[in-house]
């Protein structure tokens, strides 16, 4: 059930017969607070949050209440409740969510407005919605996280931004403030707070379409190039919820423009050498795409036990043991792209074509670079790219 920060008095009347009918109500202290005396049993939700789930599972059969702040499917633990139940077994009561309630503070049309929770997440979940002009409402975990948010931004290039600090939208504590990344925050912020983001400043953008600037992706020259990268993810095809293996990773360019493509998308980059499979990590950490798995080891054999994919992109290292291994897990449907730099690989996805179908192209470019007093064009080596769909 969703519970405002002006308590009971603003619930629905479906709300108030909920608690009045309860047998058990969990909810955290500072939820329980703002309720006036119940004839239920009351159980202060644990922390960390997760330890709680098994302790409200324990009253099934009972009339409980979980208190959740404004609406408990906007950024808020429904969604980890209802993977614990039937649908019979739940009912839920929204009430104004923090992020309608910001929106109406600042005057923000949501539909126009990037909304997310860093209450819980790196604050690096924003790098790829950082342009100037953007409107950001996020949740945070405390007053710090204000200072912290602000601190992050500055570093990121974006210290012109303008944050607007929301306290207890919605109740009699509410305070809103104004201010810039680039000063010092206030330093007493009060829980439960939220902010409003106005993105400004001259840091370093992720730009919309695939085939992203080489430069954001730490590598050591193990990199799909932005030209022959967008050509991939191209054939690649993200969709949404679909789930990408990423074979020979090397910075983790691939997966990480995968994942960027839709919030649903899920990856795994596999890549031998334990340094790569790290500066994978960091990659997409710094990058925010925390959720791309990295598995290090090679292939075929790190394949074994991952979930199936919908795409499978082999960048290095391609052998016919690795083409019939992927090709024998690949379910119906899915997707396969493989690009050869060598002769012998050229060959071997030549063969493949042969057999399976799909599509087979060479890529050549050539760059600008100085000749003389002059310029000539300067050839960087073929890439055959085999694309498929099992």
């Amino acid at each position: 059930m969703g519970l405002g920060e002006d308590g009971p008095d603003g619930l629905p009347p479906a709300s108030r017969q909920a608690l009045a009918e309860a047998e058990i109500v969990m909810g955290a202290e500072r939820h329980l607070s703002l309720l006036p005396d119940l004839a239920a049993e009351t159980v202060v939700w644990p922390v960390p949050f997760a330890n709680g789930i098994p302790v409200l599972l324990s009253h099934r059969g009972k009339r409980a209440v979980m208190l959740a702040s404004g609406d408990p499917f906007w950024f808020g633990a429904g969604s980890v409740m209802a993977r614990h139940m039937t649908r019979g077994e739940w009912r839920a009561l929204p009430v104004p969510s923090t992020m309608a309630l910001a929106a109406a503070a600042l005057g923000w049309p949501l539909e126009q407005t990037y909304t997310t929770g860093l209450h819980a997440a790196p604050y690096a979940r924003l790098k790829p919605h950082l342009f100037n002009g953007t409107r950001i409402l996020a949740t945070l975990r405390d007053g710090a996280a204000v200072a912290e948010l602000a601190d992050w931004l500055r570093a990121e290039g974006f210290g012109a931004s303008t944050l607007h600090i929301l306290e207890a939208l919605g109740g009699q504590r509410e305070r809103i403030r104004t201010t810039q990344a680039e000063a010092p925050q206030p330093d007493d912020i009060q829980h439960p707070v939220s902010i409003g983001i106005e993105v400004a400043g001259n840091g370093a953008v992720i730009p919309l379409a695939s085939g992203r600037p080489d430069a954001l992706f730490d590598n050591d020259g193990q990199i799909t190039k932005r030209p022959v990268r967008a050509l991939t993810l191209s054939a690649l095809a993200p969709k949404p919820g679909e789930h990408l293996w990423d074979i020979g990773g090397g910075s983790g360019s691939i997966g990480i423009e995968w994942l960027w493509s839709h919030p649903t998308t899920q990856a795994t980059a596999v890549e031998i050498d334990p340094d790569r499979a790290q500066r994978i990590r960091a990659n997409a950490a710094r990058l925010g795409v925390d959720r791309l798995t990295v598995v290090t080891g090679g292939a075929p054999e790190a394949l074994e036990g991952l979930a199936p994919p919908d795409a499978v992109f082999i960048g290095g290292g391609i052998s016919q043991e690795m083409l019939e291994t992927v090709w024998t897990t690949l379910p119906q449907g899915a997707r396969l792209v493989a690009n050869a730099v060598t002769l012998e690989a050229e060959v071997l996805l030549a063969n493949w074509h042969g057999d399976k179908g799909g599509d087979l192209m060479r890529i050549e470019l050539a760059q600008s670079k100085p000749l003389g007093r002059k310029r000539g064009w300067k050839s960087a080596y073929p890439i055959v790219q085999w694309s498929v769909t099992k």
